[in-house]
């Protein structure tokens, strides 16, 4: 029987290995979103016949139930993985199509997960912004960079106390607690913060007038492609978040050739701004339910949410 176990910070190692001789589709299977999210999002962790697996565990109500997380890493069929753990497992959720399609073909009740799809973008093109299509975010950028005193810098360990003070900032901007999605983001931001050189990331900030007032941070998803798991400008600035998709790009991502800016949530403000980027194409991610006639639970606890803003 395979070993289950919580994710830990020791076990990066171990996980990055396996994503590195499969690298992943989806934006989730990276070992930095696993660990700053497990707070409101426990995951555990299996190796089977060679590969490795992930379960979201949802810790609400009268029971615990759990889900497959992302695709089994390695060569592993899903279904195997499901019969093989010894819990209970209610389904698969962030699957890519391929997946999606065995288990479809197998008769398992699949549907779409439309807020979840990935955007994909030309790493060019969010750095250049060429042609008329980015005419908008031109004038944007030019505005800010003609109304501030804008400079790029890589973050370091040095310089990170000082975006923890900006996204505090931010937080009290946007009143993230009372707001479940971003109270959760902002703890796994200060997570991710916390752990910056551990998880060994790549990240630039922005100052205005000396102070950063913007920042970018991701890593490699697979050769030739990165991905982006937070970027925050803060507000009030006009043209600022626009510049800081672009410098980061420019200055912090040129040795790729896409970049994976993650899903829109579902939020109508957040879709309208992912495609307005044009991206180069969608990843498009499947929930698949073993047992058709349950609901797959959530997979974000606010509870951790619930005592940071009680506090």
């Amino acid at each position: 029987m395979p070993v289950i176990r919580e994710l830990e910070l020791k076990d990066r190692s171990l996980v990055t290995s396996h994503l590195r001789r499969r690298p992943p589709v989806v934006s989730e299977l990276t070992f930095t979103n696993l660990f700053a999210w497990r707070n409101h999002r426990p995951i555990l962790f299996a190796e089977v016949e060679g590969s490795i697996v992930f379960i979201v565990e949802s810790r609400g109500g009268d029971r615990t139930r759990r889900v497959v997380f992302g695709s089994p890493v390695g060569e592993v069929s899903p279904l195997e993985v499901a019969g093989s753990l010894g819990i209970e497992i209610e389904g698969f959720v962030r699957i890519p199509k391929d997946t999606a399609t065995i288990l479809r073909d197998a008769g398992v009740a699949v549907e779409p997960d439309r807020d979840n799809w990935d955007y994909v973008h030309r790493v060019k093109d969010l750095a250049e912004l060429a042609g008329r299509r980015y005419h908008k975010k031109r004038n944007l950028v030019n505005q800010c960079l003609a109304s501030y005193r804008c400079e790029y810098e890589t973050i370091t360990p040095q310089l990170l106390s000082e975006c923890l003070d900006m996204q505090e900032r931010w937080c009290q901007a946007r009143q993230c607690g009372l707001d479940p999605g971003l109270c959760t983001e902002y703890a796994a931001i200060r997570e991710t913060f916390t752990h910056y050189g551990d998880l060994h990331l790549i990240g630039g900030a922005i100052r205005v007038d000396g102070r950063i007032e913007a920042y970018a941070m991701g890593e490699e998803l697979s050769p030739g492609e990165a991905v982006c798991h937070f970027e925050k400008a803060m507000p009030g600035m006009k043209g600022l978040g626009q510049l800081i998709t672009q410098w980061f790009a420019l200055y912090s991502l040129s040795e790729f050739e896409h970049v994976n800016r993650e899903q829109d949530l579902g939020i109508p403000g957040l879709r309208r701004a992912k495609e307005s980027y044009f991206p180069h194409h969608m990843v498009e991610k499947f929930r698949a339910r073993l047992r058709p006639d349950i609901t797959l639970p959530p997979l974000v606890d606010p509870r951790e949410c619930e005592k940071h803003t009680q506090a």
